[in-house]
């Protein structure tokens, strides 16, 4: 029989081998509350489909969505305007170069945004989590400066993204196609976008059920793949009709 959970549960700050609830069992899209950063805790979370998220005044927040954006890396989309302009600009990608860099853009204000969510303690926690193996970025760059990009964190064949920013047109989408060709070039079966939004829709994005998506999760997250991210493909192979 199910038990459904009304309330997330409460994490102790201590102990980060303390177990997170299944998602499966909570009612909420929020499963927990408190614990710590350390990168343990949010390896643990993420192989239960869980990441943090939460504002500068919040405890530490847990969240599982239902249901959850995700993209499958051998059905991004390209548009023909995309591809015209990625063919036509002095462009250049990098595969986790300057991580704390893209870490830092993707925090700064944006207009008509707040706060960022990513924390003084969450870059810190990402930082550690990137020198472990388990983290990596993505940087376009225009006359050798960084112009959008994003980040996010790898288990087994499965992406978990993060954030991405952009400061030109098109940017970030770049940023996004070459993850995703490089992404089913290493046999990666989904790169998880949490929510979807309008922008990663037009990108080939979609929703899957919160059980759906454990299901994917618990197939992918052992998959061995490249510990050492670097580019193999061309720029006309990622940007191919």
């Amino acid at each position: 029989m199910r038990i459904e959970q009304a309330r997330p549960v409460l994490l102790s700050s201590t102990d980060p081998s303390e177990a997170f609830p299944d998602p499966l069992h909570v009612e909420s899209q929020l499963v927990a509350v408190g614990g710590d950063l350390s990168p343990a805790r949010i390896l643990q979370a993420y192989a239960q489909g869980i990441f943090p998220w939460f504002g500068e005044e919040d405890p530490i927040l847990w969240w599982s969505p239902d249901p959850r954006g995700v993209l499958k890396p051998d059905a991004v989309h390209v548009s023909r305007s995309l591809r015209k302009h990625a063919g036509a600009g002095p462009w250049q990608v990098r595969l986790d170069g300057d991580f704390a860099g893209v870490l830092d853009d993707c925090a700064a204000p944006r207009s008509g945004q707040g706060g960022t969510w990513i924390t003084a303690g969450m870059r810190s926690a990402y930082l550690d989590l990137f020198a472990a193996g388990h983290g990596h970025c993505v940087e376009v760059l225009q006359h050798g400066q960084r112009v959008g990009g994003l980040y996010g964190v790898a288990q087994g064949a499965l992406f978990f993204g993060e954030s991405m920013f952009s400061r030109v047109p098109d940017a970030s989408k770049i940023a996004l196609v070459w993850l995703a060709r490089h992404l089913s070039y290493w046999n990666f079966g989904l790169i998880d976008t949490q929510f979807l939004t309008p922008h990663l829709q037009s990108m080939g994005a979609g929703e899957m059920r919160r059980a759906e998506f454990l299901q994917h999760l618990a197939l992918l997250k052992n998959r061995p793949t490249p510990h050492a991210w670097q580019a193999f493909l061309s720029w006309e192979q990622v940007f191919r009709p």
